[in-house]
């Protein structure tokens, strides 16, 4: 039986391309620890494959450091370079992916950011962006006085 069972952490982000084929792979590695006692542990690092509908959602929602469990099978392939010389690369094609950590890093800071942003917007006695623009409020236009509107006719200067 060829089956994979992995905990670990992306290493980097995931690297999604389309083949020629139209089918979708993205790849990425993840890293997991083995504890050798007494305190001592040893990082092993294992390349990891997905396909189609499954490389889509790694290669959008995965970012580096976020705690993943790998289910699939080993797959070890072999091809000859330019100069001739073999080479080997075992890796893990994932069957399933399962986010441990939640979201990305990523949007937990523009999240943050946001949050700040619209507390800085409120200490300021400006509403927040979601409540809708009161009725009879006047537009600003481009020069920021209320009326302004690019479309009306520019006035006539004074001679």
């Amino acid at each position: 039986m060829n089956k994979v069972l992995l905990t670990g952490r992306l290493t980097r982000d995931p690297e999604m391309r389309s083949l020629a084929s139209g089918k979708v792979v993205t790849t990425f590695t993840v890293a997991s620890n083995e504890f050798l006692g007494a305190g001592k542990e040893k990082a092993e690092y294992h390349p990891v494959v997905t396909w189609d509908r499954l490389a889509e959602i790694a290669g959008r929602y995965l970012g580096k450091g976020q705690q993943v469990a790998i289910e699939g099978r080993l797959q070890t392939r072999s091809w000859d370079d330019d100069k001739g010389a073999r080479h080997w690369k075992t890796e893990i094609v994932a069957s399933h992916v399962e986010m441990l950590s939640g979201r990305k890093k990523k949007d937990y800071e523009a999240q943050q950011a946001a949050e700040s942003l619209t507390a800085q917007a409120e200490a300021l006695g400006e509403a927040p962006a979601s409540e809708p623009i009161p009725e009879g409020a006047e537009a600003l236009g481009e020069a920021g006085e209320p009326g302004d509107d690019d479309d009306a006719e520019p006035e006539e200067a004074a001679a």
